[in-house]
């Protein structure tokens, strides 16, 4: 049931953990002014040692950005309330400027909690940017470079939760709550907001919505996106926990970069199932950020059944075999050789840590010859082997490999971390059951904390 009442915060936060802080990023507007004095009201009376930090992200896309975040500074220090304003520098990219901006945001909030050891963002957004969410999905349904509007998964619109860079929760309380209803509280505590004039800027679709919301039918549709959000929000939590079952029951990880699916994975009857589990897992040993189209790992996922192949899909090799069915990377278009960087993003899948002796090395593939070498493992092939740990990061220095992320139990001066590609930088709490199943499977790190009450690191999700 969406919230309506001008008093919300009692609804909206008391099943969310704040014992560490929260950060509350605030443009201005009247959502995220309204969550702000919630969110303050809300711990006020609850946790009144608990930190609450506003920040405001000033995109400097606009000439009068950097006095809308003052303007905000200084209704935070009228209330008491910490306030941070961090600037989106650098050149803006012409085309996909508003997803660049989003992913500059997140990176800036999450920066901010990072620095202040808090581990939820709350954003002020509501049930009618949901509604405007789900209909640009819909409407984009036939797009082929839209894959999340074609499969469904993207209907379920914006999560209650979600995961940045695997560290840090951005929580959306008033998904449930009307922007009127905000407005008219307040309205009534007598606070004024900021009118963005990018929210009526028709060079962008989602002005473009909100303003055919307005519309006579607009009530009609927004109730009717909400109900599709719901109900695919619930199928794709399903789907997700069908396939995190299917992950434990039938996957395993020989080697690094190696994963065999046993055979009898072809022949689970929940075959929906099994094709988004393989197309995370494509995905994930592929290195990249999205999945693959249904079509192509669901014809895959056929072919498996009755046959032995070698194929590629997502740059992943596909070795299916009488023993198994055996997921790597592809040797083509692996990264070049490159100085190594602490805390970087190995070829999408690994994440690189550097000790103080790395000084001087390169990182590149392993490396067929080199990974002749490699130990044997029992039950798999040697070429096989081989051809899954050359694609895997190794340090160099002068054409001699000094680091060797499958060997040895001496310090080494680089530790590879796998992550689960496809959910590593956003990871929808919609998504949290089968990219657990997946950290588990390639020893990925476990996932924090869900920022609700009662929910252990890794747990079932369960709506606030």
């Amino acid at each position: 049931m969406l919230d309506t009442e001008p008093d919300l915060s009692d609804r909206l936060f008391s099943n969310f953990d704040f014992s560490n802080g929260a950060v509350a990023a605030v443009s201005g507007g009247s959502d995220s002014t309204a969550l702000l004095f919630l969110l303050k009201h809300h711990l006020d009376r609850t946790l009144p040692a608990a930190k609450l930090l506003a920040v405001t992200i000033d995109h400097d896309l606009r000439p009068g950005s950097a006095a809308e975040a003052q303007a905000v500074a200084s209704v935070c220090a009228e209330h008491g309330i910490a306030h941070r304003t961090l600037v989106w520098s650098g050149r803006k990219p012409r085309t996909g400027l508003p997803a660049a901006a989003r992913e500059a945001r997140y990176r800036l909030l999450a920066k901010a909690a990072e620095a202040e050891g808090i581990r939820v963002v709350v954003t002020g957004h509501t049930a009618d940017d949901q509604a405007e969410t789900v209909l640009m999905r819909q409407a984009r349904e036939e797009d082929a470079s839209d894959e999340d509007a074609r499969d469904g998964r993207g209907l379920a619109g914006m999560a209650p939760a979600t995961l940045y860079d695997w560290r840090t929760w951005i929580a959306r309380p008033l998904l449930g709550t009307r922007r009127a209803a905000l407005r008219e509280m307040l309205k009534r505590r007598g606070i004024g907001w900021i009118e963005d004039p990018t929210n009526v800027d028709q060079r962008f679709e989602r002005p473009r919505m909100r303003i055919s919301l307005a519309g006579a039918d607009g009530e009609a549709r927004f109730a009717q996106a909400i109900a599709k959000a719901g109900q695919a929000a619930a199928e794709r939590e399903e789907l997700g926990r069908r396939a995190a079952v299917l992950i434990g029951a039938f996957a395993g990880r020989p080697a690094p970069g190696l994963i065999r699916l046993d055979r009898d994975f072809t022949s689970a009857e929940d075959s929906e199932a099994a094709v988004y589990a393989l197309r995370i897992l494509l995905a994930t040993v592929g290195g990249v950020s999205f999945l693959p189209d249904e079509a192509r790992p669901r014809a895959l996922f056929e072919r498996l059944r009755s046959e032995t192949l070698c194929a590629t899909l997502s740059r992943t090799v596909v070795d299916a075999r009488r023993s198994g069915i055996f997921l790597h990377r592809e040797a083509r278009n692996l990264p070049a050789a490159v100085p190594a960087q602490d805390q970087a993003l190995w070829d999408g899948r690994r994440g690189i840590t550097l000790s103080d002796r790395s000084g001087g090395l390169v990182i590149a593939p392993v490396g067929p010859a080199a990974a002749k070498r490699s130990a044997q493992e029992a039950g798999v092939s040697a070429s096989l082997l081989r051809r899954a740990l050359a694609a895997e990061p190794a340090l160099w220095r002068g054409g001699e490999r000094v680091d060797f992320v499958g060997g040895g139990d001496a310090p080494q001066p680089m530790t590879s971390v796998p992550v689960v590609s496809p959910f590593a930088r956003f990871l929808p709490s919609f998504d949290l059951l089968a990219a657990a199943a997946v950290a588990a499977l390639i020893g990925a790190p476990s996932l924090p904390p869900l920022p609700f009450r009662g929910h252990d690191r890794g747990g079932a999700w369960a709506k606030a």
